[in-house]
């Protein structure tokens, strides 16, 4: 993603950064020493959300703009290490996460067929009063021998179902994504993402439950 310019990355944090230090303010730069090494010294972040995600402690992701030596890190790459790095705009996408937790579990629910109306219900509407129960419901499932009926299609539906219900978005993806899927949800989340982050910008970011489609 660009800005004025400027080659922007994500970066999943906490209320604070991992070593306990506060988030930085917009705009402020804040830099390591030593050599660059991706998953030991560096300040990292993913030039795409989806990659962003997997390594994500929480839901507080950032636009960043990095500096100085960077060194990519994966094959594919999926996240690179900076000597700098300055936050360019910040949102919470809790809720973010659940809908997209939910719409991909949805996706694949067809897979299980006897899947509880009250994940049904949970799934396609978000309710947080019904995360519980449609957790519990499918959970009480995956000890059921009889939850396996719809082989391992079904039992990743299941889990993916299972995921949502816990707001876990990239547990969430594992369970449903085969091969072929996971390059739509790749898009999926890029697409809410940067709608979030354009919301934000245009002053209009409330963030509203998503009734997805059963």
């Amino acid at each position: 993603m660009t800005k004025t310019g400027k080659k922007l990355y994500y970066h999943f944090t906490s209320d604070t950064l991992r070593d306990g230090k506060p988030l930085p303010k917009v705009g402020k730069w804040i830099q390591v020493k030593g050599a660059i090494v991706p998953c030991k010294n560096g300040l990292h972040a993913s030039e795409h959300p989806f990659d962003a995600l997997q390594y994500a402690p929480a839901c507080m992701l950032h636009l960043v703009e990095l500096g100085g030596e960077v060194v990519e890190h994966g094959t594919p790459v999926d996240k690179v290490a900076a000597r700098k790095r300055k936050i360019v705009a910040s949102i919470d996408t809790t809720d973010l996460c659940r809908t997209f937790a939910r719409r991909c579990a949805l996706d694949v629910l067809h897979l299980w067929p006897t899947a509880p109306q009250i994940v049904k219900d949970y799934l396609s509407t978000g309710d947080e009063s019904l995360g519980d129960a449609a957790w519990d419901a499918a959970r009480a499932v995956a000890w059921d021998d009889a939850g396996d009926a719809a082989g391992a299609a079904g039992a990743a539906a299941r889990d993916a179902a299972w995921a949502a219900a816990r707001g876990t978005a990239w547990y969430a993806v594992r369970a449903a994504a085969g091969d072929a899927e996971m390059d739509k949800y790749r898009q999926w989340f890029k697409e809410m993402v940067d709608q979030a982050f354009e919301s934000k910008e245009q002053g209009t970011n409330k963030q509203t439950p998503l009734k997805l489609n059963l």
